[in-house]
């Protein structure tokens, strides 16, 4: 393979366009990184720290490379930063506040152990050795992770982080008194990413445009809490509509199954659109070309990595379904009857499956507190063969898994944290089963129907969905077939 098309292979053409720029004048051959530059590193360092040509969010990825080259414009890229006489967790924040640390986990990390080479360069007598530093730089990202994200359980205390890096500076303990001093900064005040800036939030939600239609212009809009685009309900006007009718809906469950307080779980009529992979809940009734207002979007559900089912153990109203969303929020939602609720079962479940992007590896913090995975709400990149072998990948794993979470029960006090702990990773574990059960099973389905020639003309994920998006439901014989026969194994949870 050519140099220019590893280039290619890695980089989009705006940036292939400015490292060409960098080159010239260099005699060496710069292949994906292979070969080092300094000149060009210096330079590609620059530009990256000034954001000449670069996004904020196109940092992250020049940096962790394991290669030659991206560790020379790493080291080149820290020397812009003067870290003299702060701490480490001021010099952390004002790291981050830089550009977004993304990539996956090896990138991240080399990034902080570059981060702490410069921290102990400015600081030669706070942190030693530079082991130490980056230890503790890793414990503190963990510890934010821990402390303020999503994991399910109670909280590391002070004194748990504390005996977690316990013979970890070079054999050696960390002062107490250190430690105290980051822990409650960390507990005080998150650590936040550089995500302000409109161009990050641009290349966010270029992931959930590939769900729009069309070859014009493609505008998208948020409604965001004005700190984390993450947790955006995107706007998608030209995003497909795959069900549109009238629901009730019920709150359950808050964020990580919390029971809702009893003031907020009344029953609401809605108008509910299923778009792209946003389920609308309107007060007005739908019209395609109405435009959602900020209402509107106070009510909507993000359905990525949801699972719907029947609820079962729900018998005060008739066709009352279940959704348990990918942050564990659970809502009854019930249709006018059971052809519309099992209709809304199976468009749900299968634009989920359909679309879901893979979880990214579950966060590391205390070693006895369980953290689910980080599951992603853009869109998947998988065509549909590799999303259906990405399910049974995750079915596989989750099904070990359960047999081996269940061969090692804890102590045999049935009330202590551990056993605690147990119970919760196995009620998830169950859960994550099922729901890829419910995935495989939709999928296989359409595999089958494409096979048969149904569909035909009509091809690709969304061309299935498109088929029957005019009508609010479906046959009898297929609301059976594809709903009811596929969410049995999500009724277990």
């Amino acid at each position: 393979m050519s140099d220019a098309n590893l280039l290619t292979d890695v980089l989009s053409e705006s940036e292939l366009g400015g490292l060409e720029q960098l080159e010239r004048g260099s005699t060496e051959t710069l292949a994906n990184g292979c070969r080092a530059d300094c000149d060009a590193a210096k330079r590609l360092a620059k530009r990256l720290f000034y954001l000449e040509g670069f996004r904020r969010c196109d940092v992250a990825r020049h940096l962790g490379k394991n290669n030659d080259f991206s560790q020379l414009v790493a080291s080149e890229y820290l020397s812009f930063f003067d870290f003299s006489g702060l701490s480490l967790d001021k010099a952390l924040r004002n790291f981050l506040k830089a550009f977004p640390l993304m990539g996956e986990t090896q990138e991240r990390e080399r990034i902080l152990v570059h981060f702490s080479k410069r921290f102990c360069v400015c600081n030669p007598t706070a942190l030693a050795p530079e082991d130490g530093a980056h230890t503790l730089t890793c414990a503190l990202m963990l510890l934010n992770t821990d402390l303020h994200g999503h994991n399910i359980g109670k909280k590391m205390s002070c004194q748990q982080f504390i005996s977690n890096l316990d013979g970890l500076n070079d054999g050696k303990d960390f002062t107490k008194d250190l430690l105290k001093v980051l822990y409650n900064s960390i507990k005080n005040e998150k650590l936040e990413w550089a995500i302000e800036e409109e161009e990050f939030r641009k290349s966010l939600s270029e992931l959930v445009e590939e769900q729009c239609e069309g070859g014009g212009k493609r505008g998208v809009a948020r409604v965001t809490d004005g700190n984390n685009p993450f947790i955006a309900i995107p706007i998608l006007p030209n995003a497909v509509t795959y069900k549109h009718g009238v629901l009730s809906r019920k709150s359950h469950a808050d964020m990580d199954g919390k029971r809702t307080p009893r003031g907020r779980r009344g029953w609401k009529k809605f108008y509910a659109v299923l778009k792209g992979m946003i389920l609308y809940l309107q007060k007005d009734e739908y019209k395609a070309d109405a435009e959602l207002c900020e209402g509107d979007l106070k009510n909507a559900v993000r359905i990525h990595h949801a699972l719907a089912t029947r609820a079962t153990d729900y018998s005060k109203r008739p066709n009352v379904l279940k959704l348990k969303t990918s942050d564990w929020r659970v809502f009854l939602l019930q249709a006018p009857s059971e052809e519309e609720m099992m209709s809304w079962i199976f468009r749900i479940n299968l634009v989920a499956a359909l679309f879901s992007a893979p979880a990214f590896p579950a966060a590391i913090g205390s070693m006895k507190t369980f953290c689910r995975p980080l599951l992603p709400s853009s869109s998947t990149r998988l065509n549909q063969e590799d999303q259906l072998q990405s399910h049974e990948g995750k079915l596989k794993q989750m099904s070990v898994e359960v047999e081996e979470h269940r061969k090692s029960p804890p102590s045999p006090s049935p009330k202590s944290r551990e056993w605690e702990e147990y119970r919760i990773k196995e009620h998830y574990l169950i859960y994550e089963k099922s729901r890829y059960e419910t995935y495989i099973n939709l999928l296989q389905k359409i595999e089958a129907n494409v096979m048969s020639g149904i569909g035909e003309g009509r091809g690709g994920r969304e061309g299935y969905l498109r088929k029957t998006q005019s009508s609010p439901s479906i046959s009898q014989h297929d609301v059976n077939g594809r709903a009811s026969g596929r969410t049995g194994p999500g009724q277990q949870s």
